[in-house]
């Protein structure tokens, strides 16, 4: 052999290996700078075409832009006499810094026992935000006597911003170490699990400077929702695309001296389907464009920007480096040792495919039983928000300050909703406002922003303010924005439009609602047609469809009962199935084709009941491992004290753990094992040997003398190694 290639095939990974340590070195920082270009201003999330949005145009109009108000609270006695001094504070921090409009009067509270006042900041205050509020406490304390409590929207906003404070650091070490341990004691090797560590924070590197980049110019929008979503899922599907390799290129190795040869013949065997598992998870994601929610169709395309530098990475940088390391990423162990089969925890996928050969009809009904028993509960999760007192999985301190300010108030007090009508049709909207039912006040707004005097008119069109009185995130209060609406709509010739705080989750609710109908149909075809295009059959793709979003609707029932009867949770963020869809649904097909096409691999050469068998002994180590790992990594959210991220992590990770150990493993191979060649409809599967239908009898019994249909043994012929040469795809 020349020279030259062979001086290529040595160099050519050492090149790749330098390129990728450079834009490590590059772009690695903008994994922890994605907060620069990051909102967590929820106003820049609303729908595009709700009510409430169209309301926060209309108040500019007024010139009163978007505020965001603090409700500052005192508890104490003798409030009465101290209602001067306290109004006296309110009224310094006019126009100070962070404070647009007019601050609000002191109020008392029928019972005496409080007052309260409205600050008006400006929503666009970012990091700016939590030095505001500090300045605002500082001067309410000095009302002698008197204990302050900061509520409303600001002190919530705050309070979520120091829950995203350092979610790039923490987050992505609980996730690194998460994923270090969990190879560490599967494996047992030293460099394989530092190899696919920095794979894997070389793709995040990337897909965070890209996304950056985009953020930075308007392109796409990011708040620490998406940001930490987007270093879990790229941290996990670079590793699962990372197992599936290293675990071909290991079969591979004990049959081939020459470790550049068997890095290509691995590759070749599972870039198909490394690629069409990322295009799965990245087009069921990208399906989330179709939102009309902004955060979601945030959440699309830069998880799609992660997954596809997680597979860049896989097919680039990890190849190189195996190629380089060869046997030595293994150590201690030695892949050419014994055969690619008998790995670690090959005796149970053994025992686990024998099980399926000998009563597959059994195992698929006794699997369908179980996941439908869970998805019969999933009528039971309810997403119609989550109450602000449940939105901190610690009580954090607005939350605390909100329940004060309840205890004394009307529940909506400080925190309006805002209609916006036709100024000669101003009385009757007031009159009807105040006869609908829910509402404790409503009032014109005038020039200086607050109720009282002649109201404001800009353009034939007036400010009503309408205080509720229940608490502004309850579902009293959602309901009561439907009733208000629908008795102002009929107003004739008054135009009104309601908005605020309250409208604004209750039009997220109804366009969460619209979203899930119009995308998971959406998500569902995408990947009906990759599996298509895949496996070259029909029913096997309609089949896996169906098996993960039987998977999803279990999940979505033991959630359920996990959330009310554990965590407490009365209820979901309206997004959080939308999400939960996509990831499950996406990533439970990664696992079944990583299977199903080593099963199609294995029955061109064995036929179809031993590609069955085989393909489910020689993946179950490494895709249950890889659900471990993605399990454990999403699990990681946890330390994100928010209700939100809390669900979406144990949706996930049990949803994940509930796939891979159920059914990945037992219910699919089962069903294809019993409908042998015929899963394969309407294409022929076989190997030349052995005919198409060789599949034994339909319910897959066995006989007594425990040989298989064919008159073959029941267990699974294990007489050549999995990785050995010859014909591995059609």
């Amino acid at each position: 052999m020349s020279t030259t290639p062979r001086r290529a095939r040595r160099l050519v990974p050492l090149l790749l290996i330098a390129v990728w340590l450079v834009v490590g070195g590059v772009l690695g920082p903008f994994a922890g700078r994605l907060g620069e270009v990051a909102t967590n201003d929820q106003a820049a999330f609303l729908p595009r075409s709700a009510e409430s949005t169209e309301v926060v145009a209309a108040q500019r109009a007024f010139r009163q832009d978007e505020t965001l108000p603090a409700i500052v609270v005192w508890t104490g006695t003798g409030l009465a006499e101290r209602r001067a001094e306290a109004g006296r504070v309110l009224a310094s921090l006019t126009g100070t810094d962070g404070v647009t409009g007019q601050v609000s009067p002191a109020v008392l509270s029928e019972d005496g026992e409080a007052l309260e006042g409205v600050v008006p900041l400006r929503p666009d205050l970012g990091d700016g935000l939590a030095g505001t509020l500090d300045r605002i406490r500082s001067a309410a304390e000095t009302v002698p006597g008197t204990t302050v409590h900061l509520a409303g929207p600001a002190a919530g906003q705050a309070d979520l911003a120091d829950a995203f404070a350092g979610i790039d650091g923490l987050l992505l070490v609980v996730a690194l170490l998460t994923v270090l341990v969990i190879l560490l004691l599967v494996y047992r090797s030293v460099l394989l699990p530092l190899v696919i560590i920095v794979a894997a924070v070389l793709a995040l590197g990337l897909a965070c400077a890209i996304v950056y980049a985009l953020a930075d110019h308007d392109v796409v929008r990011v708040d620490g929702q998406v940001q930490g979503i987007l270093s879990i899922l790229v941290i996990g599907a670079a590793t699962d695309y990372a197992l599936l390799l290293t675990a071909r290129y290991r079969e591979e190795l004990a049959t081939r001296a020459d470790r550049a040869e068997a890095m290509r013949a691995a590759l070749k065997q599972s870039w198909g389907a490394i690629v069409a598992s990322a295009a799965t998870v990245a087009l069921g994601l990208l399906a989330l464009l179709f939102s009309d929610l902004t955060n979601n169709r945030a959440l699309g395309p830069v998880g799609a920007i992660g997954i596809g530098c997680a597979v860049v990475t896989t097919l680039t940088f990890l190849p190189a480096v195996l190629v380089v390391l060869g046997r030595a990423a293994y150590w201690p162990a030695r892949p050419g040792a014994r055969p690619a089969s008998e790995g670690a925890g090959e005796g149970v996928w053994r025992r686990v495919a024998d099980l399926v050969d000998r009563a597959p009809r059994r195992v698929w009904a006794i699997t369908l039983a179980v996941l439908l028993a869970g998805a019969a509960f999933a009528p039971a999760l309810t997403s119609k928000g989550v109450p602000l007192d449940e939105t901190f999985v610690n009580d954090a301190p607005s939350v605390a300050a909100q329940r004060t300010l309840g205890e004394h108030f009307p529940g909506g007090s400080g925190n309006p909703a805002v209609v916006v009508a036709n100024a000669d049709r101003l009385e009757r909207v007031l009159a009807v406002a105040r006869d609908t039912e829910g509402v404790a006040a409503a009032a014109g707004v005038t020039g200086s922003g607050r109720p009282g005097g002649d109201p404001l008119v800009v353009d034939g069109r007036v400010r009503v303010d309408v205080t509720f009185a229940a608490a502004a995130d309850s579902d009293a209060a959602k309901r009561t924005v439907a009733r208000l609406r629908t008795a102002l709509h009929a107003v004739p010739g008054a135009d009104a439009l309601v908005g605020g705080y309250t409208a604004q989750q209750y039009d997220t609710l109804r366009t969460a609602e619209r979203d899930r109908t119009l995308i998971v149909p959406v998500v569902l075809a995408v990947i009906f047609l990759i599996l298509t295009g895949l496996l070259r059959s029909l029913l096997l793709p309609a089949l896996l469809v169906a098996t993960v979003a039987l998977n999803f609707l279990a999940t979505l029932g033991v959630s359920a009962v996990v959330f009310r009867q554990v965590f407490g949770f009365t209820g979901t963020d309206p997004s959080v199935p939308l999400y939960g869809f996509v990831f499950l649904v996406a990533l439970g097909v990664d696992y079944n084709i990583f299977l199903m096409s080593r099963v199609r691999e294995e029955s061109l050469r064995h036929g179809v009941r031993q590609g069955v068998l085989r393909g489910l002994v020689t993946t179950g180590g490494v895709i249950t491992s890889a659900g471990v790992v993605l399990a454990a990594t999403f699990a990681a959210l946890g330390v994100i004290p928010l209700a939100f991220l809390a669900q979406i992590a144990f949706i996930v990770a049990f949803g994940v753990l509930l796939d891979t150990l159920v059914v990945r493993s037992l219910l699919v191979p089962a069903l294809v094992r019993d409908l042998g060649a015929r899963a394969w409809w309407p294409g022929r599967l076989g190997h030349a040997g052995t005919p198409a239908h060789e599949d034994g009898p339909a319910d897959g019994t066995v006989g007594d003398d425990g040989r298989g249909p064919a008159g073959g043994s029941g267990r699974v012929d294990a007489g050549a190694p999995a990785g050995g040469s010859g014909p591995r795809s059609a």
